[in-house]
């Protein structure tokens, strides 16, 4: 039996295009041999999962994700269709968890078969999960070094203002010091004949000084002899004598305050001080008295003949005293 050449040609396309079908499932890790059991999931986001991705229980590969539908009338939210093996058991409330396929980035799911519950059944709806990813870590922990590193940043810009305002009034001093500088070798040229002059004249005073050193060597050398001579006096044996005399006269005064002795008597004794008021008081009446009536006390007689006078006879003293107020000489009344 003969073949045409179309015959062949569709033959050979027909099984070309199996072959490409079972290799690509092949080698998307699908066992088009094997059945397998269809579960749902629905996630609020899928954060880059796609289909054909792997489904994992303890890292081992028992599935993959075969497509993703949006489900708008439920607030968007994304229907996942997992096949699995049907070899694998699961239970009602196994949890089907979005998670970071490693570091290269990439998504799988990992199945959490809860030890107890009904057996689930092809078609029935696993519990959604999702863990924080490597991405989702990273991003929590660079946050703060983002934020720090910001505040790091305004703080250096701070501090570089700080150089700048720093650098311009660096700038101004130094064209200060350039103004003064400028200034002072103008003063100098403008004074150097001074200057000269001023030299000459310390040189001058330094000479003087010099000659009035070697005068006044001679008189260090007088002082030197004058301060032996002093010493040779003894001068603490005179100031030890005149301590000692200072300390009789202290303890004459305290006698004299206490009431010991004659000076002490004539300084504290009031009653001695008025006998000798009233002794003078007496004294200047008595002279009064004799100056107005001399013949009461003096009879004078020059050829020897009693003056015939007043008959008046000779005062006794004791009594006249009496009759001016004072007993006797030296004595007034109390």
């Amino acid at each position: 039996m003969k073949f045409s050449r179309e015959l062949k040609v569709g033959l050979l396309s027909v099984v070309t295009i199996s072959m490409l079908y079972f290799g690509f499932n092949f080698l998307k890790g699908s066992d088009v041999f094997s059945a397998n059991s269809k579960y749902y999931v629905i996630y609020n986001s899928i954060d880059g999962l796609t289909s054909s991705n792997p489904i994992t229980l303890n890292g081992m590969a028992v599935g993959q994700v075969r497509k993703i539908t949006i489900q708008q009338e439920r607030s968007n939210r994304l229907l996942v269709t997992l096949e699995i093996r049907k070899d694998i058991v699961l239970r009602e409330g196994t949890q089907a968890i979005l998670a970071d396929g490693g570091l290269l980035g990439g998504k799988v799911i990992r199945l959490e078969i809860s030890p107890s519950g009904r057996e689930l059944v092809g078609g029935d709806t696993l519990v959604s999960n999702q863990e924080a990813g490597i991405q989702a870590l990273l991003q929590e922990r660079t946050l703060p070094v983002i934020t720090h590193a910001d505040s790091l940043v305004q703080n250096l810009n701070a501090v570089a203002k700080g150089f700048q305002e720093t650098g311009a009034i660096l700038n101004q001093v130094l064209r200060n010091f350039d103004q003064t500088g400028s200034t002072l070798r103008t003063t100098l040229q403008q004074n150097q004949k001074s200057l000269a002059e001023l030299t000459a004249n310390l040189s001058e005073l330094s000479s003087g000084l010099i000659e009035t050193e070697k005068k006044i060597s001679p008189l260090l050398a007088k002082t030197g002899t004058f301060a032996d001579s002093l010493n040779a006096l003894r001068l603490g044996e005179t100031v030890n004598r005149a301590n000692q005399l200072v300390t009789q006269m202290e303890q004459l005064v305290a006698s004299v305050k206490t009431g010991q002795g004659t000076a002490s008597k004539l300084i504290n004794d009031d009653k001695l001080y008025n006998n000798l008021n009233y002794t003078i008081i007496s004294m200047n009446q008595l002279l009064a008295n004799l100056r107005e009536n001399p013949k009461r006390y003096v009879n004078v007689s020059i050829f020897g003949k009693k003056d015939k006078g007043p008959s008046e006879s000779p005062v006794d003293t004791t009594l006249e005293f009496k009759r001016l107020g004072v007993d006797s000489i030296g004595n007034g009344r109390n």
